[in-house]
């Protein structure tokens, strides 16, 4: 290769130098030319020692001239095109914050939180505290305190989801009256309180019945507390709920915890009381039961029932909102399909 020759390979390599529109294809270029075992320019000036003692000076000269031309070359284009790419990232990086953005989506509360809430709120106004207790609970406070003794039906493991042996083991509780037994043992009347929360049985999902559900009970005790106080808490609860055109019956019943008992049933909203698959052909659906707090179970809780009486109560606010809602199916509730939820 003659010092010609060289100069014809400096410029093709000036050429893709300048044409190279990126680092990476940039680096391809050096290593092409100036590569350090293959690279042509680098293969011309290892050819120095074939030449004629009277050729080396000139070749030699042309050869260093021509590898810093080509680095020189190298670096202006490196540096023009790492300005280009940092401007680049910085323009897809950039925000404009005065660019108006689509909203996002908000979320809510589940219809049976809100429920849960506006009973809060309808009792709040007859001066009742909403406290919460354990949802893992003893025998003692779940059943023994509660008037049901160790052959009650509502203990066999069929109906309760025990988690060590039934005897006096610990459990999910099946109702949120422990919390009630704790409030009466903890603070002496008169006490107004109802309790919110979760508990479970071992029921067959059906229209009306999921293995866990919620509950909200209320606690009344002072002096001179009666069955038409009773009646009259819950016709106003009730009717806070569903309005005044909705029919509500309440009919006698029986809890080991409270004598006299009674449950209120509201008319089926989906066939207006004919019967059909959601009321189970009954008409009606019951939605919470209630009583005089059982003599035993006052003294149980510390309060002497000669001196104070009260009556409890326990709804539960996954069938009020079926009711409520127009529903067919309980277990609607807990499917997560959207284009229910979002309906509230």
């Amino acid at each position: 290769m003659t010092a010609v020759d060289l100069q014809e390979l400096t410029a093709m390599a000036l050429e893709e130098i300048a044409r190279a529109d990126s680092l990476d294809r940039l680096d391809e270029v050096r290593l092409r030319y100036l590569g350090r075992r293959d690279g042509l320019v680098t293969l011309a000036g290892q050819r120095l020692r074939e030449l004629a003692p009277e050729q080396r000076a000139a070749f030699g000269q042309e050869f260093n001239r021509a590898s810093g031309q080509l680095r020189s070359a190298l670096e202006t284009r490196q540096r023009e095109l790492a300005s280009g790419e940092a401007q680049l990232r910085e323009d897809a990086e950039w925000v404009d914050m005065s660019h108006p953005f689509r909203e996002a989506d908000q979320g809510h509360s589940h219809p049976v939180t809100g429920l849960i809430r506006e009973i809060e709120d309808i009792f709040a106004f007859l001066g009742y505290q909403s406290v919460g207790g354990p949802e893992l609970e003893d025998d003692q406070h779940n059943f023994q305190l509660l008037n049901m003794p160790p052959e009650h039906p509502a203990r066999d493991s069929h109906d309760t989801f025990y988690l060590s042996p039934p005897a006096g083991g610990w459990l999910y509780r099946t109702h949120t009256s422990p919390v009630q037994m704790r409030a009466m043992l903890g603070s002496p009347p008169p006490l107004r309180i109802i309790v919110p929360g979760k508990v479970a049985r071992r029921d067959n999902p059906d229209p009306t019945h999921t293995p866990v559900f919620h509950q909200v009970e209320g606690l009344c005790v002072d002096h001179g507390v009666t069955l038409g106080d009773l009646k009259g808490t819950l016709e106003y609860a009730i009717r806070a709920l569903f309005g005044r055109d909705r029919r509500v019956r309440l009919r006698a019943s029986f809890f080991p915890y409270t004598e006299p008992s009674l449950e209120a049933d509201v008319a089926c909203a989906v066939c207006q009381g004919a019967g059909c698959r959601t009321c189970l052909q009954k008409g009606w659906i019951e939605i919470l039961g209630s009583g005089m707090v059982h003599p035993q179970v006052l003294r149980n809780g510390g309060v002497d029932p000669e001196t104070y009486s009260g009556f409890a109560f326990g709804m539960g606010p996954d069938r009020i909102a079926v009711l409520r809602y127009g529903l067919t199916d309980l277990r609607d509730l807990y499917e997560n399909d959207l284009r229910l939820l979002e309906c509230f």
